[in-house]
């Protein structure tokens, strides 16, 4: 018996090549909706919003969560394409399910109660891409700091392959974060 070679799917060929990429030391390579995005490693200021907001999480949250701001998550595919692979500026999920003790490099987002992201380089796949990714993934909660609108969106309520409900407050102004975490985000120091 004659056994037949596999040949690859596009997507499937997409995938390995995004697996065996060999990225700079402190960039991220992540697959989304098909496509390959590099980002180079982040600014100052970026890293100010994320250590402000996991300062308060840590502080203020009325259950315990870890934080990883270098997790690879798996994601819903599109159709015709490969499973989103992408590293979100920051992932929270309760302490008590010691989600990341023991995952894979790219672990699925079941049990993820928010994702974090601040827009950089190429802020439109923070407002629209991952947005629309972390909604097929039905990770509950999107915190997205708009660095160029000088807002910070809290997207809930995931559903078709989108967010239904977002919550939007100038920087300056706190913003509401629902259960598990129950406090209000201050924005005070984005400013």
């Amino acid at each position: 018996m004659t056994v037949m070679p596999h040949e690859l799917t596009q997507a499937e060929f997409l995938l390995e090549g995004f697996l065996a990429l060999d990225t700079p030391e402190g960039f991220r390579a992540e697959l989304i909706e098909g496509e390959i995005v590099v980002t180079p490693p982040p600014d100052g200021d970026h890293e100010d919003y994320i250590g402000q907001i996991v300062a308060q999480v840590i502080r203020r949250s009325r259950t315990d969560m870890q934080f990883s701001g270098n997790k690879g998550l798996t994601l819903k595919e599109l159709l015709g394409s490969p499973r989103d692979h992408v590293i979100p500026d920051g992932t929270f999920a309760p302490e008590a399910l010691r989600l990341f003790r023991g995952a894979a490099s790219w672990m699925p987002c079941d049990g993820v109660s928010m994702v974090l992201e601040v827009t950089s380089s190429r802020p439109s796949i923070d407002r629209e891409t991952k947005r629309r990714g972390y909604a097929r993934g039905r990770i509950p909660l999107y915190l997205l700091v708009d660095r160029d609108a000088s807002t910070v969106t809290l997207f809930s309520d995931p559903e078709d392959g989108d967010y239904r409900l977002h919550h939007l407050a100038p920087f300056g102004k706190p913003l509401p974060l629902p259960e598990p975490f129950g406090f209000d985000l201050e924005t005070a120091d984005f400013l």
